[in-house]
């Protein structure tokens, strides 16, 4: 692996997404990208007793379908990289509970999965693994009980709030050729431009979105156009014409080529606010439909940039800003493969 820049890494030994595996919530089903998803629950409950049981089934689902996918049982895995927005990471911890794989539990709220799947590159190149399997999870209803209101509640909410995924998405890693090659990394810093509001994600989010994506295409001496095609992880129809203003201003202009995640996977007449968040959403859209994009040959690069808030309800409570992180992620298609 060689440092580019300030904040990038290039993948000089090839790594490769080997399978995928994506499962989602009854809303996210009912979605534009429904045929794109291994599995579609038709009950927020997922057949469990509870909201959190039910999130740990989707990340069982997720990981079960990786493996199947890619041929391997998981006594052949490395390397378990999972995170969740739940407290001190539950889902992905009860998860590794039940597999029995070495794992990495991590946390970047709803940036997490290309966090996870980028440090899963750097050590698969760095030889202390040699497969890895990174996966995320949200749930919409253990993520209105932790960080808003109890789901009971029925508490009123604001356009600008961001609706939070059901799903999981895992992703396999080794250095076996296969039709999606990870080219590179740029690592995000915190951003905080003073946001307050947890019912205003988008606008929290948006300013370390643009500082991830300004510098890896400096870092990496590229144009916008290098890409096919530019994805934010969940900014929403708040924050994306808030990061696009801002590169804009700072000599990039993305809208040609630019989309979100959480506006992807839902049509706009859903009942979401202003679009789709959680670390699922920038999960199951990246595993899912831009995985086969890639492999049927649609796009032939892409930049993957997705986007968490670091806060906590502590910290809410006791009036801090939100602060903001962007992890990038460089796929490209392989050709002959």
């Amino acid at each position: 692996m060689a440092k580019t820049g300030i904040q990038t890494w290039n993948f000089t030994k090839p790594i490769y997404i080997q399978s995928t595996g994506t499962v989602v919530g009854p809303l996210e089903g009912q979605g534009p990208l429904k045929d794109t998803f291994d599995k579609i629950y038709s009950k927020l409950h997922c057949d469990e007793d509870n909201w959190e049981l039910a999130e740990r089934r989707l990340m069982v689902d997720a990981v079960d379908f990786c493996l199947q996918k890619g041929g391997m049982d998981q006594r052949e895995i490395d390397l378990f990289l999972a995170g969740d927005l739940l407290n001190q990471n539950v889902t992905g911890n009860y998860v590794a509970r039940q597999l029995g794989i070495p794992l990495l539990g991590m946390f970047g709220a709803c940036s997490t999965s290309m966090e996870t799947l980028a440090t899963g590159a750097a050590l698969i190149e760095g030889g202390f693994a040699k497969q890895a399997i990174a996966a995320v999870s949200s749930h919409n209803a253990t993520a209105e009980r932790q960080f808003r209101y109890p789901t009971e509640y029925g508490g009123q909410k604001p356009k600008s709030a961001t609706f939070t995924v059901t799903g999981s998405g895992a992703a396999l890693l080794s250095t076996k050729p296969a039709a999606v090659r990870i080219e590179s990394a740029t690592i995000g810093k915190v951003v905080d431009y003073g946001i307050t509001d947890p019912f205003d994600m988008g606008s929290a989010m948006a300013p370390a979105a643009r500082d991830t994506i300004k510098t890896h295409l400096e870092d990496m001496g590229r144009v916008p156009s290098d890409y096919d095609i530019i994805v934010t992880g969940d900014l929403s129809a708040v924050g994306t014409p808030i990061v696009r203003d801002m590169l804009k201003d700072d000599g990039y202009n993305i809208s040609e080529v630019h989309k979100d995640c959480g506006l992807l996977i839902y049509y706009s007449e859903q009942p979401v606010f202003s679009g789709g968040s959680g670390c699922a959403c920038s999960a199951v859209v990246t595993y899912g439909k831009l995985m086969n994009d890639l492999k049927q040959g649609i796009y032939k690069r892409i930049l993957v940039v997705a986007t968490g808030a670091l806060m906590n309800p502590m910290m809410l409570q006791q009036k801090e800003s939100i602060p903001g992180i962007a992890h990038a992620v460089v796929f490209s298609k392989e050709e002959g493969v």
